[in-house]
């Protein structure tokens, strides 16, 4: 009973963990209320400050990419009990966003700036509508699933954990990856745009784009022809498509 019990608070404290840091990450990218903000003068050279922020994005691009893979699982899991998986997995991908947090380079320079009030809070407003995508898609989808919780409850409570069905809900009709469309969102729309974001923007836009097609071999390996048909009839992050 204490070992599931362990798990079950285990399970709690990273999904905390989790919530910090997706919280810090929208002030972070929106320059607001946190110490440590995406733009801001330049803290040292050009060539070097990038170096320092493209290893920063590739150290959680890999986190977040291989320990979501299938074969990975299948190892660690020899390693970390499979209720704490999950658990784990969202730990080590705050744990990276928290390195990012604290070691990122502001490089300045500006790229766009927009005067006009009312376009400017247009363009706060698909910031938030962004990132308040990202948060309800992943209710959508089973957020304590997803975030580890449904986990270890069902360890605590000695139960089997269910199989998660694959389904369509709300904006998955219109395009398979709605919770990546709400980040791009979420990265893009600012009224100040300075070299600093348009790195990150860049960066970023291009690891989803990557990590999407191993993220959709492992659905098909997982939901075979129902995904494959759900591919072909929906976009992948433009509705309309």
């Amino acid at each position: 009973m204490m070992k599931r019990i362990s798990f079950f608070a285990y399970g709690c404290f990273a999904y905390l963990v989790f919530l910090g840091t997706f919280l810090y990450a929208i002030a972070f990218v929106g320059g607001f209320a946190v110490p440590a903000r995406l733009d801001g003068p330049p803290r040292g050279p050009l060539a070097s400050s990038l170096m320092i922020d493209a290893a920063l994005l590739t150290v959680f691009a890999v986190q977040h990419s291989v320990m979501a893979r299938r074969w990975f699982k299948a190892w660690w899991t020899t390693i970390v009990p499979k209720e704490i998986e999950r658990s784990t997995y969202v730990l080590f991908a705050s744990l990276a966003l928290m390195l990012l947090f604290w070691q990122w380079r502001p490089l300045g320079g500006i790229v766009w700036s927009v005067e006009n009030t009312a376009v400017a809070a247009i363009l706060w407003t698909l910031f938030a509508a962004g990132w308040g995508l990202v948060l309800v898609v992943t209710f959508l989808i089973n957020h304590f699933d997803l975030f580890g919780l449904r986990q270890v409850w069902y360890a605590l409570v000695g139960t089997p954990s269910p199989k998660v069905t694959f389904t369509t809900p709300g904006p998955y009709r219109f395009v398979r990856h709605p919770l990546y469309f709400g980040f791009l969102l979420a990265f893009w729309m600012t009224p100040t745009m300075t070299l600093t974001h348009l790195v990150f923007a860049v960066a970023t836009t291009a690891y989803i784009v990557l990590a999407i097609q191993f993220e959709e071999r492992d659905l098909v390996a997982e939901h075979g022809a129902a995904y494959e048909t759900y591919r072909r009839r929906v976009p992948m992050l433009v509705p309309g498509r």
